[in-house]
């Protein structure tokens, strides 16, 4: 939804102070109103959509009995949306990432039922530390958290597990930690989404948006909590320039190292948030939920992993078979 304000033709009185003052209240006052029915109506959608299936698809909701009615439902798949606490430039929540990545989850299985783990904040961040607010847990806890998480789930006859970032610090520990399922057998099968393009790589998205640089807290998060919770942004606060990149590191060609985000981004902003509009967020949910669903629904159906990982284990305990 996008509001503007102008003049009309022939529109040519100008306000005094208090009633220019008084319009722009009474139009942000309106423009809130508006945001907050918008949102409203998407929860109240899923929430619908839910009491018709009669089983909610959040896992701590649930009743025993209904926890194994869901698990049948589900056809043994659960969905596990990872966040964090972390700062998202001046003018977003420290749960930016979570809050945001559980209500696509939540729309994706009113679409699709799936089991949708509890709010799960145990992410790599650690570039983040120098930042208010952040939750740094340590490299060992984080594995070792999600690893059981994995193995309970399992216990409880959940065998198909879907590991759904909304935190891109994860970008190297979730495919690592699906990799190092391999290292013993496991009686289930873990899963990370991973699109090969993301919902900013669709021409319809492309069209709306203003911003090249984009990486934390900017033009596309800003929108999607913008349609989600606009009530937890402050686009008043954002610091103009503050997101730009400072390239602190751009005399080390063909290198790597942990210090390089904050190298170029020291105050965890990287991109303007300026354009952020509610418009562009719901068709960025729409679009990553569109994904979400399609995975979960190819995941549900799937019987190759875990006979290919059986196989494996197999294989793998006895590599060299004498002749």
């Amino acid at each position: 939804m996008s509001v503007k304000m102008r003049a009309g033709p022939g529109e040519g009185t100008r306000l005094h102070g208090g009633d220019q003052m008084k319009n722009q209240t009474t139009f942000k006052a309106a423009f809130m109103v508006m945001a907050l029915v918008s949102t409203c109506a998407v929860f109240a959608a899923g929430a619908g959509e839910e009491r018709k299936n009669g089983l909610s698809c959040q896992y701590e909701e649930l009743t025993a009995a209904q926890f194994t009615q869901a698990v049948e439902k589900a056809s043994g798949t659960c969905l596990i949306p990872l966040g964090v606490m972390e700062k998202h430039g001046e003018h977003l929540p420290l749960g930016t990432d979570l809050i945001a990545c559980r209500e696509e989850a939540r729309l994706a299985a009113a679409q699709e039922y799936v089991l949708v783990f509890p709010p799960y904040y145990f992410s790599q961040i650690f570039e983040a530390r120098h930042q208010p607010g952040t939750i740094a847990y340590s490299e060992k806890l984080i594995f070792d958290l999600l690893q059981e998480t994995c193995a309970e789930l399992a216990r409880n006859g959940i065998k198909k597990i879907i590991l759904f970032s909304g935190h891109g610090g994860n970008e190297h520990f979730l495919p690592y930690f699906c990799q190092a399922q391999l290292a013993s057998r496991r009686d289930y099968a873990v899963y990370f989404f991973s699109p090969a393009e993301g919902p900013e790589d669709d021409p319809e998205v492309r069209k709306l948006l203003r911003t090249a640089l984009d990486l934390h807290g900017g033009e596309r998060e800003t929108s999607r909590m913008l349609a989600i919770a606009p009530q937890l942004v402050h686009l008043d606060l954002i610091k103009p320039g503050s997101g730009l990149d400072l390239m602190r590191l751009a005399a080390l060609p063909n290198a790597y190292t942990g210090i390089w985000w904050y190298a170029s981004f020291p105050d965890h902003y990287a991109g303007d948030a300026t354009p952020a509009n509610a418009e562009l967020g719901r068709l960025l949910l729409q679009k990553k939920v569109r994904q979400l669903v399609e995975m979960i629904r190819a995941v549900k159906r799937d019987k190759a992993v875990l006979q290919l990982q059986d196989e494996f284990y197999q294989r793998a305990e006895r590599p060299v078979i004498p002749k």
